[in-house]
């Protein structure tokens, strides 16, 4: 048997039909005489309460309307074919007056348990009981009395002390929702608080970001409109080379401009993330290969060190090839020529870690803070976009990067990336 379907079947049978169960079996077992009345309506009763919590229909106000009445013609039928006014069954009315209780309001609770007390009385009635065997023993008759008004002393006492504490618990479960409501309403304002400081702090990141981006155009636009101006005046006209000079100059501070504005709209355009459960070693494998050129131009090596372990897990590969991409480039850019780059992954139960390793000379220390801010760079022709891309991506996945570096012995980034992706 599965553990489904063990559930369904410790949720279908509860604690307390064992206990209506061992109710019914004590009442007939314990009964003074036989009757087969009373063996008929026990069952019926206990089974009625067992399996009464289980059908809607008794769940709505007439539902719970029906049960108590059906609760008291069983309990009444019992008593009357038990010996009716002096029955042993007598406390049987309490069921329904302790169901009343338990669900009702006070009027209800009122109704029912009057009922049960002048239905109890009615067995005084003489179709129910020969008077003439109380005339020659009236102090007989007034014990039953006293014994039956006893009872339905009882049955007021239960029923109010069952009603409060229910109306108790209700109160408490009222109290425990508006609670409950007015968390959830604080926390849709602080929802809506966040969403409006998220906001503003993006368009806040927008104003550095574009500031920033008006920065690093001002110097190649400065180098194109000198390299424009030298072009139109006849000195530069007259000799080729210079022309071919400014030219080229102009064409690498284009092509820089393209680079700028390509890595900041990768940078400023909000991150469609697509998860998908794949394969890390082949995204590696991709990166690997379309750095080899400018890592065989830079005269250093790649070398890739897989783990035995799964690396299969849920991610984009788009844009965590890219973000692979932008640390290799960073790797090979800080090596010098005759070192290895290391590109490590390690699969763990919740988490995969990829290091990217270089030999080059180390970030400063008062730099390694500001690595990831938009635009922050060490690098003459850098744009200073890389690495606040990548770890936007790594931010994006749920995962989290960090930095070791030592001056003279080289730099490592690493990416903790979640297994599993929660949207």
């Amino acid at each position: 048997m599965t553990n489904t379907l063990k559930a369904r079947k410790f949720a279908w049978f509860r604690p307390q039909d064992f206990a209506w169960l061992l109710f019914v079996v004590i009442l007939i077992a314990t009964a003074p005489e036989p009757n087969y009345n009373a063996l008929i309506l026990l069952p019926l009763i206990g089974g009625f309460q067992i399996l009464e919590p289980r059908f809607k229909l008794f769940s709505s106000s007439r539902g719970q309307i029906a049960s108590i009445a059906l609760k008291l013609i069983l309990s009444y039928l019992l008593i009357g074919w038990s010996h009716a006014a002096a029955s042993y069954y007598s406390s049987i009315f309490l069921i329904p007056v302790v169901s009343a209780a338990t669900i009702f309001e006070l009027s209800g609770v009122i109704i029912v348990t009057a009922i049960a007390c002048l239905s109890y009385f009615s067995f005084l009635l003489p179709v129910f009981i020969d008077y003439q065997k109380y005339q020659d023993n009236p102090e007989q008759f007034g014990i039953l009395v006293n014994f039956m008004s006893l009872q339905a002393a009882f049955y007021v006492i239960v029923a109010s002390l069952v009603y409060e504490q229910a109306k108790a618990k209700r109160e408490e479960i009222k109290r425990t929702e508006e609670a409950a409501a007015q968390l959830a309403e604080s926390n849709r304002s602080l929802r809506r608080a966040e969403a409006s400081l998220r906001r503003s702090e993006r368009l806040a990141a927008l104003g550095q970001l574009t500031a920033g981006l008006a920065h690093e155009l001002r110097n190649p636009l400065g180098t194109i409109r000198a390299s424009a101006e030298m072009l139109t005046k006849p000195a530069a006209q007259a000799r080729p080379e210079i022309m071919s000079e400014m030219a080229e100059f102009i064409r690498s501070e284009v092509d820089r401009i393209n680079s700028l504005v390509t890595s900041f709209l990768n940078f400023a355009r909000p991150l469609q993330i697509r998860p998908v459960i794949a394969d890390l070693k082949p995204v590696i494998d991709d990166v690997l290969r379309e750095a080899n050129g400018l890592a065989e131009k830079a005269g250093v090596s790649l070398q890739a060190e897989a783990s035995e372990e799964d690396l299969s897990f849920t991610f984009d590969p788009d844009l965590l090839r890219l973000a692979l991409s932008n640390l290799v480039q960073n790797a090979i850019q800080a090596s010098a020529p005759g070192k290895v780059i290391k590109i490590r992954t390690l699969g763990e139960n919740t988490h995969v870690k990829i290091d990217v390793e270089d030999s080059g000379k180390g970030i400063e220390p008062q730099h390694l803070e500001s690595i990831f801010n938009p635009f922050f760079t060490t690098k003459p022709q850098g744009t200073g976009l890389g690495l606040a891309i990548v770890s936007k991506i790594v931010d994006e996945h749920g995962g989290r990067i960090a930095v070791q570096s030592e001056i003279g012995q080289g730099t490592t980034f690493e990416m903790i990336l979640p297994r599993e992706q929660h949207t």
